[in-house]
């Protein structure tokens, strides 16, 4: 599928949701449905619904005179998203690692891998960011439990926010983060839930304290 094939609301949503996320817009920062028209090249219509559907997912506020302001995630937000996240993860780990999803897993998670190694050698920190999503997102996935993939879904966008603040503020952590995969992945493959628990805590907990 091409740009012209993308709807037109959808590409606006994306486009402005990716700049969110990414703090290319960060919070605080006003945004103009017209400055958006002009940069993508689209009427006001579609660019309106991308601006409902963003302040529905509450990453945008729409003022009456302000218009859209991107909303901030305080620091308690930000904790909240952590603590949710290590307690989504590590049970899905621990169901991965009590079924026969192991192996498949640590096959996938071989792949994410390289992909953040290479990211790494080439100072391509989103293209990391993106790949360290993929390998929590994998785990969650393979524990083949619903709610699990439920709850992970809601606290993406907000976790995705923070993964870039932290990168891009942080670069010389990228290493340690791969570290952390790696040891992940090997607690994965030698079934050992209390590893993983124990990496997976201290890998979340550099978020903490980023805002």
């Amino acid at each position: 599928m091409t740009v012209l094939d993308v709807p037109a609301a959808e590409r606006a949503y994306s486009d402005t949701k990716l700049r969110i996320l990414r703090g290319d817009l960060p919070g605080g920062s006003s945004l103009s449905e017209i400055a958006v028209c002009g940069e993508l090249g689209l009427s006001r219509t579609p660019v309106h619904e991308a601006f409902l559907r963003l302040a529905s997912e509450e990453l945008l506020t729409l003022e009456s005179r302000k218009g859209a302001v991107v909303r901030p995630m305080s620091p308690s937000e930000a904790d909240d998203v952590v603590e949710m996240r290590e307690a989504v993860e590590a049970t899905a780990a621990r169901r991965v690692i009590r079924s026969s999803a192991g192996s498949a897993l640590v096959a996938s998670l071989s792949e994410l891998l390289a992909r953040q190694e290479s990211c790494l050698a080439d100072g391509d920190v989103d293209g990391f960011v993106e790949a360290d999503d993929a390998f929590h997102h994998a785990v969650v996935e393979a524990s083949q439990n619903p709610i699990a993939l439920h709850f992970s879904r809601l606290i993406h966008d907000r976790a995705q926010r923070l993964r870039y603040r932290f990168m891009r503020i942080r670069p010389e952590h990228l290493a340690q983060s791969l570290a952390d995969h790696r040891a992940l992945a090997e607690a994965i493959a030698a079934g050992d839930e209390a590893a993983y628990a124990a990496t997976l805590a201290r890998h979340v907990d550099m978020l903490r304290g980023i805002l």
